[in-house]
């Protein structure tokens, strides 16, 4: 499957342990993209990307780099669109696929979500990072690179 990468959001991802396992199982690449330094495994399969500091540069290296044959790791809304537009599968670090059918409702929420705290509302982030989350992403992330495996 050497064809096949992933694209993680590397930042603020709490998941890169666990791509880094199903990657090696899969014999999959790893690009890890962050504006900072950050350590990764010395292995052939995973490769450090450190972008500028500028505003959305890690999102438009992951967004120029995707393809129908990448998995790209992100909670950014806004880049899971420019990843599925560009014929990637996304998941969140929770699991969650990002398709073509809940972008858009995602996005809407995101837009509201923004509106409502910039008027001064008080809400709240999303629940904490759960151990069923790391399950349902590993189990997602293998699923993926199954299915892209199977279309070879």
């Amino acid at each position: 499957m050497t064809d096949v990468t992933i694209l993680v959001d590397a930042d603020a991802c709490p998941v890169k342990e666990e791509i880094y396992r199903v990657a090696w199982r899969h014999e999959v690449a790893v690009k890890i993209v962050a504006n900072s330094h950050l350590r990764v495994p010395d292995h052939p399969l995973i490769e450090r990307i450190t972008v500028s500091d500028g505003f959305d540069a890690a999102d438009d290296w992951i967004a120029e780099a995707a393809h129908g044959r990448a998995v790209v790791i992100t909670a950014d809304i806004l880049l899971a669109d420019r990843a599925l537009k560009a014929g990637a599968s996304v998941l969140a670090p929770n699991g969650k696929p990002f398709t073509a059918a809940s972008i858009g409702p995602a996005i809407a929420t995101r837009a509201i979500m923004a509106d409502l705290r910039a008027g001064g509302d008080q809400i709240g982030g999303p629940p904490p990072f759960s151990k069923k989350d790391r399950s349902a992403f590993l189990q997602a992330l293998d699923a993926a690179l199954v299915r892209l495996a199977r279309q070879g």
